[in-house]
This record gives C-alpha cells, sequence and structure tokens, in this order.
C-alpha cells in the first residue's frame, strides 16, 4: 500500500512537471484560414507549409519571418516538422498531394476546398537572452484549419428565421443582373404558393432550380454571397432531405402545419443546428487566430454588384465571429470548461440544475476569441508591383465601416495584398499606343507568356464612373515550375509579412 502511495506521488509529480513545463515553454495557436469562395485558401496553406519546412531547411524562402527569428546574427529556430494526425476526427489536410499538383511537369492548381480538414505544425525555437535560454526551448504548436469559402456565408444566416431569409435573398436574386441566370427558379416561385399542402417531388424541384441559380451567380457574375453555403459546395450528406428547400415567396413566421411554408422553415432551421452542431460550434469556437482572404481584383473585374456583393459578405462574416482578448491561456481555459462540466454534473445530480445550461457555460468557457485577424486581397501578381499597394488599401477600406469597426475595436488587425504563389513577372507592353505597366504569365493550358493589363486598380471604393456594364473574368496563369524535393520553397509575395502578424507575439 505504502509503495502505491509512493509511486501515485512520484507520478503526480512527475505529471505536474510535464504541465508546468508545457505551459512554459510551449504555446498552441489554432489558425483558421477563411476567405470567400476562389480566393485561394488551399493554395494559401499549402504554399505556407511548404515554405516554413524550406525555412527550416535553411532555405530564407520567408525573409521577414525569418529576419524577426534572428538574434545576434544567427537564427533561433531549431525545427519545423508537420505533427502527425493523431485521433482527430477532423479530415486531414493532405499536403503533400496538393504540392504534387503545383510541382507536376504539368503545373496544376489544387482542387477547391470542399470539406474541412486542418493540419498540425510544431515549431521549435530558442529563447532571446542567456537568461530566458534556461527555461528551455520555445515550442509553438501551429494548428492551421482549412474552411470551404461558401460554408462561410453560412455564419449569419445563423442568426435569421427562414422568413427574414428568403426576403433578403429574393431580392438579390432580383437584381437586375442576375434577375436571368435566375429566371427558371423565379418562373417556379410563380406557381408554388406557401399555403400549398407540401409536395416532396415538386419541392425538390425547386430546390435543384434554386442550386442552379446560385451556380450561375457564382459562374456568370461573379457574385460571393450566396446562401445557403451547403447548396454551392455540398459537403458530406450533400443529398439529405433536410437540405430540400429554397427561400420561399410570402413565408411566414408562423405557418400552417403540412404546408409548403412549414416543411421548408423546419428544413431550414434543422440545416442552422446542423452546421451549427457540426461545424461551427465544433471549430469556430476554438481558434485564435484568423486570415481572411478576399478575392478583391476578382470582384472589381466581375463589375458593381460583384464588389458590393463582396463587400457585404466580408462585413457579416467579421460581425458573426468573436473578437477580442482571451484572458486565459488555451491550457487553463480548458481546464475551466472541465471543471464547469464535471462540477455541473455532480451540482445536477445533486440539485437536478438542467443539463442545458451546464453545456452553455462549458461552451462559454471554452469559446476563444479570435485575438488576430489578417485581412488578405490575394492574387496581387495579377497586377505590378507599384500597383499592388493600392489593394492593400482597397481592402482596408472595405473594411472600414462603422460596423465593423465596431466589430474589431482595440484588436490586432492588419492588412495585406499577397500572392501564395507568384507566378508572373512584370512587363511593359502597349495599350493604344503608350507604354504601360504588365504583368507576364503563362495562362493554364498554353505555353507561352502572355501580358496582362489589370488597368486601374482604385486605392478605396471606386467611384460609381469606374464602372461599366462589361463583365472580365482574371485570367488564370500556370502555376512556376517548383522543386519537387521542396528544398527551394514556392515564390511567393508577402506571405511572410501576413504570417509574422499573426505570430508575432508567441515568437518570443
Amino acid at each position: 500500500m505504502l509503495e502505491r502511495i509512493r509511486a501515485g506521488l512520484r507520478s503526480a509529480a512527475s505529471g505536474a512537471f510535464t504541465y508546468a513545463e508545457s505551459a512554459v515553454n510551449e504555446s498552441v495557436v489554432r489558425v483558421a484560414v477563411t476567405g470567400l469562395s476562389r480566393s485561394g485558401k488551399t493554395v494559401f496553406i499549402t504554399s505556407l507549409i511548404h515554405n516554413l519546412l524550406a525555412l527550416s531547411q535553411g532555405r530564407n524562402t520567408l525573409p521577414q519571418f525569418q529576419k524577426f527569428l534572428n538574434s545576434e546574427g544567427s537564427s533561433r529556430l531549431r525545427n519545423i516538422r508537420i505533427l502527425p494526425s493523431g485521433t482527430s476526427t477532423t479530415p486531414y489536410f493532405d499536403f503533400a498531394t496538393k504540392l504534387a499538383d503545383l510541382a507536376a511537369d504539368a503545373p496544376a492548381w489544387p482542387p477547391r476546398t470542399d470539406d474541412l480538414s486542418e493540419l498540425a505544425i510544431s515549431m521549435e525555437l530558442e529563447r532571446r537572452g542567456a537568461l530566458t535560454q534556461k527555461l528551455g526551448v520555445r515550442r509553438i504548436r501551429l494548428e492551421l484549419l482549412d474552411y470551404p469559402g461558401e460554408w462561410l456565408l453560412d455564419l449569419p444566416l445563423l442568426s435569421q428565421t427562414f422568413s427574414s431569409w428568403s426576403r433578403e435573398t429574393l431580392q438579390r436574386l432580383r437584381r437586375p443582373t442576375q434577375a436571368a441566370a435566375c429566371a427558371p427558379f423565379l418562373d417556379f416561385l410563380n406557381s408554388i404558393s406557401a399555403t400549398d399542402t407540401a409536395d416532396d417531388a415538386f419541392i425538390r424541384r425547386g430546390h435543384q432550380l434554386y442550386r442552379s441559380a446560385l451556380d450561375e451567380c457564382r459562374s456568370r457574375f461573379g457574385m460571393r454571397y450566396l446562401q445557403p453555403g451547403r447548396f454551392v459546395c455540398p459537403g458530406p450528406r450533400s443529398d439529405a432531405p433536410f437540405l430540400w428547400f429554397f427561400p420561399l415567396e410570402n413565408a411566414q413566421d408562423y405557418p400552417v402545419a403540412g404546408t409548403v411554408d412549414a416543411l421548408m422553415r423546419d428544413r431550414f432551421e434543422t440545416y442552422k443546428t446542423d452546421m451549427k452542431t457540426n461545424f461551427f460550434d465544433t471549430h469556430f469556437t476554438k481558434f485564435d487566430r484568423q486570415i481572411l482572404l478576399v478575392d478583391i481584383l476578382g470582384a472589381l473585374y466581375a463589375g458593381k454588384e460583384s464588389f458590393e456583393d463582396t463587400e457585404k459578405a466580408i462585413g457579416d462574416i467579421v460581425n458573426s465571429l468573436h473578437y477580442g482578448t482571451n484572458v486565459l491561456p488555451r491550457p487553463l481555459q480548458d481546464m475551466s470548461a472541465a471543471a464547469i462540466r464535471v462540477g455541473g454534473h455532480l451540482l445536477r445530480a445533486k440539485y437536478f440544475i438542467s443539463s442545458k445550461s451546464i453545456d452553455e457555460a462549458a461552451l462559454s468557457a471554452e469559446t476563444r476569441r479570435i485575438e488576430r485577424l489578417a485581412i488578405v486581397a490575394t492574387k496581387s501578381d495579377h497586377v505590378p508591383a507599384m500597383r499592388r499597394e493600392n489593394l492593400k488599401n482597397l481592402v482596408r477600406d472595405l473594411a472600414n465601416t462603422e460596423r465593423m469597426q465596431q466589430t474589431l475595436t482595440g484588436m490586432p488587425v492588419t492588412y495585406h495584398a499577397a500572392s501564395a504563389v507568384h507566378s508572373t513577372t512584370d512587363g511593359i507592353a502597349h495599350v493604344d499606343g503608350r507604354p504601360v505597366e504588365v504583368v507576364m504569365g503563362i495562362p493554364l493550358g498554353e505555353e507561352r507568356a502572355r501580358p496582362f493589363y489589370p488597368g486601374d486598380v482604385p486605392s478605396g471604393r471606386p467611384p460609381l464612373s469606374f464602372w461599366s456594364d462589361r463583365y472580365f473574368e482574371l485570367p488564370v496563369f500556370a502555376p512556376p515550375r517548383l522543386d519537387p524535393t521542396g528544398e527551394m520553397g514556392i515564390p511567393h509575395l508577402c506571405m511572410d509579412e501576413v504570417l509574422l502578424s499573426l505570430l508575432r507575439d508567441v515568437l518570443t
């Protein structure tokens, strides 16, 4: 018995030491790489991981990041490696396959994000100064979450009723430039009434027409504010019956049972519950830093309505998340949430306290606030170097609304113009007989570089005179030839600046 007690004390002491050492030397930073569709999230994460691994092999692939890690003429960086996936229930971000696509003999862009995925990286750093070095090596566990951009727009949807969502959605679909693309669905709405008896086959046809309308709005007009997100990026269980709904004319808050209106409302509420339970509460309550990628250049080229659509999407996404400072470090916050659950169950057993109130308190305790946000205008390699500052100023201006500033007051927000893969070179071409700055790139599927003249890139919200009725689509340039061994990294623009803005406070 005495020996068991001693063994228990030794085990407890060892556990306490391990926990104390971990609390001092290890930081866990969860970064959600978010953004609207076609903003380049998958390529961004692939480039970030690849360049970090190359940096650990002595290649200066992230100059600003490397400079910050230098101390007295030498780098404090000891090692960077991808951590095993362990028992995670979230799909794994298949970095190797995505890198292989980029580095193939015929380079190709990886497929777009169609489900959640994550990957963790370990970074080991020496501390600054002889005194702090006695504490041991600094370890940073960087967890990267890739999230479909289409699903991100379900965040503002969670606070709406079916009737209010229907009104707002139909207003957008009836805008002049979209009405033609949505005509089959809008014609279908004329054949159905909210008070009709629900007929599943008829309703499913309406659902399919609505999804087709969303696809048309995205592909023909560059629209991004498309809801629900899983209608344009289905993910798992893409054909489950709760997804068979669409916005309805004259929807009521309290419909009669058995009607189309009642069934649509019930499915809408089920969709909200499913997204909240399986995605937002599971993942978005637990990350510390956020990268919000925006293809603002593509929105400019798509026209005024697409640009305004993008602006509204950015604002609604930011205002649907929790920003601020976390008072407790992650280990203590996790412990407090666990304590609430354990203590709550004991109290419930004794005093019959509801399990719902316990779960809500624990969720509040374990919910992380986003402490740092980087808003990034992507595809900056599509404009010459002298125009890239305008992209950064433009995305800053979009975020400078009164509503967003109230949400982000007092927290570090940085703005960037970046390109995860630098696929062009700057050059000069002649347009209407005058020399202009262009970028030279090889269009995907071709073999020779061509000049691309992006025209004027405004430094803030464009005036009305900027817009025309023409729709332009950005060219898709082939990735440059990459070293498949990974030693040389991936050429990029300003990725190091984005990474440093998020991690500066933990790189001590």
